[in-house]
């Protein structure tokens, strides 16, 4: 009778200190969170799939229920051609960014080659130049009036040109210059901590660097080939801007360009027809993502980081330091000095021409004054900070609870992760299609604003965005947060005043790569912006379909030198505070 008294004496207290009232007030949180994640990841994907089996009337409403939408993919001998162009100009782009992305990373990372700096700091300044602007660079440069063809006409004589960049070798050589940063960011990190005991046993048993080379170095990173090969590969065939303007023009379609098609060219817009085609590339997603999870779990058999012995040292490359050093300015060249070269040509001519003595007389800056005084321009820069922003502050903010909720396995932290996780099977132009329907059907009017916009950005990046916050939560020690709860602290506060102080440099990192990222993302924004509503990925876009390249080409140096500042500036803040940022 006494311990029952005594039981509801310190019943009080308990309630005081959060003893009690704490895994409710969490369970509530994570209810809460969960219901958020599902009504932003849900209606896309409902919609997806209602559009691809029910017959869609005219007022807008769904019919009956159909496979018309399927039966005719299967008959259409065009989806072959498609996904078969599709799977090539992946498989090829894939192939060469992982050749010249883990050669570029190994000299850095693996040896003492001079400069190597420098790649760096490529990579980072390329993170904020979007790749549509890329690809009217090298459309010019490799294009039949470009230097390259210009320089073989005049030393064969021959009327015809070397390269014809309007065909699948085209568009797997841009594909792939624009993936070769992000490759090399992803080969770093494994060269970076791989043990340097063994590639030096194998030079003292007198193995030469090659052979070094193909039997050290490559076996042991092989998991880390696999996993950013098939990662590449599902983003290649998720690729819509390279295939759209440098395929389009030689009759050769991918199923992301079928999909834009059928929403933008048929008349009346083939909802459906889209719908289906979504449905088959995001199940071809989901099986490669399925794939690169299982690959995911075997990575352990490579470890050779094994404790307090293990020291990362530079292979000494003696005489051939000076090639690695090569390498790496090539790289640097060709992967930015020359399309940014070419970008500010074809912005100081009235009108794109070769690269001639004559053609020095007629340079202007006539375009960037356009850009600058334009407020059409000015309303595209205004309009893609303001989503950029917005989506990577509300990404985070959403992420940061998700992140420790998941962390800390508390309630439905299976659901929810399940959840965030969705959204990387849904290409963009996929997630596109299906944000149009939801808007369409919204009773609040959604359809060519920004808060459309705003909302598929933060559905696309929360996968991104719980990389940064659920593996900066792991680093963070539970009694931390267990000693704010015997103070009397809420789950709330714990969180306010404990995880997110600690875990501010990961919410910062994932805020630029977000911010970064939807500035320059185009397949996402490319069917919900209206005339009003574009951003600059999207406005580039439009011109640059048109011919309109001296424009794109001032407009895009601009925002590329605002985006790269950015980018920088927070990469070296970062670095000097010795915190991880873009896995660098």
């Amino acid at each position: 009778m006494t311990e029952v008294i005594d039981a509801a004496a310190t019943l009080p207290r308990q309630r005081r200190a959060g003893l009690i009232s704490r895994p409710t007030q969490t369970q509530l949180l994570a209810l809460v969170m969960l219901l958020v994640i599902a009504c932003l990841v849900l209606p896309p994907v409902i919609a997806l799939v209602q559009n691809s089996l029910f017959v869609m009337n005219a007022d807008g409403s769904h019919g009956a229920f159909t496979l018309d939408n399927f039966t005719h993919l299967i008959s259409d001998k065009g989806i072959l051609t498609s996904a078969w162009n599709s799977v090539r100009f992946a498989a090829l782009s894939t192939v060469f960014s992982l050749v010249f992305g883990a050669s570029l990373a190994w000299v850095v990372e693996r040896t003492d080659a001079p400069n190597r700096s420098l790649a760096y700091l490529m990579t980072v300044v390329s993170l904020g130049i979007p790749l549509i602007i890329y690809v009217p660079a090298w459309l010019f440069l490799l294009g039949p009036i470009g230097p390259l063809n210009e320089l073989y006409r005049n030393l064969t004589g021959n009327g015809g040109n070397l390269f014809n960049v309007n065909s699948i070798a085209g568009m797997v050589t841009i594909e792939t210059l624009g993936w070769l940063p992000m490759s090399f960011l992803l080969f770093a990190a494994s060269f970076r901590t791989a043990n340097a005991e063994l590639e030096e046993a194998a030079r003292m048993s007198g193995a030469g660097i090659l052979t070094m080379v193909l039997r050290i170095s490559i076996p042991l990173a092989a998991p880390a080939a696999l996993a950013t090969g098939l990662f590449i590969f599902i983003k290649t065939l998720q690729a819509f801007d390279v295939p759209k303007l440098v395929g389009t023009s030689a009759g050769i379609k991918l199923l992301t360009t079928d999909i834009y098609d059928d929403i933008r060219a048929a008349v009346p817009p083939r909802v459906g027809h889209a719908s289906a085609y979504s449905v088959v590339l995001t199940v071809l997603v989901a099986g490669l993502m399925y794939l690169y999870s299982r690959l995911s779990l075997n990575a352990s058999r490579f470890a050779t980081v094994t404790g307090k012995g293990f020291r990362p040292r530079p292979l000494p490359l003696g005489r051939l330091r000076w090639l690695g050093g090569a390498l790496i300015w090539a790289n640097c060249i060709i992967v930015l000095v020359l399309p940014i070269l070419t970008l500010l040509w074809v912005a100081l001519t009235p009108f794109v021409r070769p690269i001639r003595l004559a053609a020095f007389k007629s340079l202007t800056l006539d375009n960037f004054a356009i850009v600058l005084s334009s407020k059409g321009y000015l309303e595209l820069i205004v309009n893609t900070l303001i989503t950029a922003a917005a989506a990577a502050s509300v990404t985070m903010a959403l992420m940061v609870v998700c992140g420790w909720l998941v962390a800390r396995r508390h309630a439905f932290h299976a659901v929810t992760d399940q959840l965030i996780t969705l959204p990387m099977i849904l290409p963009g132009i996929v997630l596109s299609v299906a944000m149009m329907d939801v808007a369409l059907r919204s009773p609040i009017p959604l359809y060519s604003t920004l808060t459309i916009v705003i909302i598929a950005f933060v559905i696309h990046f929360l996968p991104f965005g719980m990389r940064y916050t659920y593996g900066g939560v792991l680093q963070i020690h539970k009694e931390l947060e267990e000693s704010a709860g015997v103070c009397g602290a809420s789950p709330g506060k714990t969180l306010l005043k404990i995880v997110v102080p600690l875990l501010w440099p990961a919410i910062m990192a994932g805020w630029v790569f977000i911010f970064l990222n939807a500035s320059r993302d185009l397949s996402t924004a490319i069917i919900l912006a209206g005339p009003d509503t574009k951003t600059i990925a999207v406005a580039i876009f439009d011109h640059a379909v048109n011919g309109e390249f001296s424009e794109v080409a001032a407009l895009g140096l601009l925002w590329s030198l605002l985006m790269s500042s950015i980018a920088t500036g927070f990469y070296l803040v970062m670095k000097r505070r010795g915190s991880m940022v873009f896995g660098v």
